[in-house]
């Protein structure tokens, strides 16, 4: 966590629990995450983690339990919602127009539109946009390929790199916001790993609240600040990575550990 922490959490849930009929999904999850701060949320397949990430993001709704967002108690129906309260998710997939570049990518639904008669009719500001990306990258200390490259250009790295960009942007203004990482490293090599640490790194120091789902344990080690870990939709860990060993958190993956919270 960075000098931008405040005494509010960016994020708060309390009580998450999701039903799909008689199958408990999620069960009674609490979760905080600081402005600043990367939380890295871990656990085996189907432990729940996707499955949160929705809840925060909106395409889910849970069956009971609160959200809140710098304090302020959301309702979430959907992903447009979870984008107004300053709730940003990069997928797997990333959600790149590969055949467009990479300033139009960082641009999408905020597109800058010419002055005068061109505008009214649509016509698109491309110089306008590029030199806002410019500023925009150089602000969070990116550095990629030229902003007239084609996405499909790119090495996989580079794809991550523009993604989680173009996400921070969206989260970075007066409010900071919250970031939501699912497996931002998947498929990467070393050196491009490194490139997406670095920004991860950088994006918190801006202030963006970051959960990050991974089953890269060393990415966890690198740039969480906390781990979370989940067995079968239920909370087991919830402590600094200072504080822990990767034995301990391997242990709370596989249920050979004991959970901090059997009561």
């Amino acid at each position: 966590m960075t000098g931008n922490e405040t005494s509010v959490p960016a994020l708060e849930l309390t009580g998450i629990d999701l039903h799909y009929g008689f199958v408990r999904a999620l069960d009674g999850i609490d979760l905080t995450v600081m402005p600043g701060e990367v939380v890295g949320l871990l656990g085996d397949n189907g432990a729940g983690k996707s499955t949160l990430l929705k809840v925060i993001s909106g395409a889910h709704r849970p069956s009971a339990g609160t959200l809140r967002v710098f304090g302020e108690e959301k309702e979430l129906h959907a992903p447009s919602d979870a984008a107004a309260a300053g709730i940003q998710m990069v997928y797997q997939d990333l959600a790149l127009v590969e055949a467009q570049d990479i300033s139009t990518n960082l641009n999408l639904g905020r597109e800058i539109l010419r002055p005068g008669p061109l505008g009214w009719l649509g016509f698109v500001d491309h110089k306008a946009m590029r030199k806002r990306s410019e500023a925009e990258l150089d602000r969070l200390g990116v550095r990629t390929a030229p902003m007239t490259r084609p996405v499909e250009m790119l090495s996989g790295g580079q794809r991550q790199v523009v993604a989680l960009a173009r996400s921070a942007i969206r989260v970075s203004g007066e409010s900071r916001g919250i970031l939501l990482l699912d497996e931002p490293t998947a498929a990467l090599g070393y050196e491009q790993t490194k490139q997406v640490e670095a920004l991860i790194r950088r994006m918190a120091e801006h202030g963006i609240a970051i959960v990050l789902v991974t089953h890269n344990l060393p990415l966890c080690e690198e740039v969480a600040d906390r781990v979370v870990v989940l067995n079968r939709g239920r909370k087991v860990a919830d402590i600094a990575m200072a504080d822990t060993e990767t034995d301990h958190v391997v242990g709370w993956i596989t249920g050979a550990r004991e959970s901090q919270f059997v009561a």
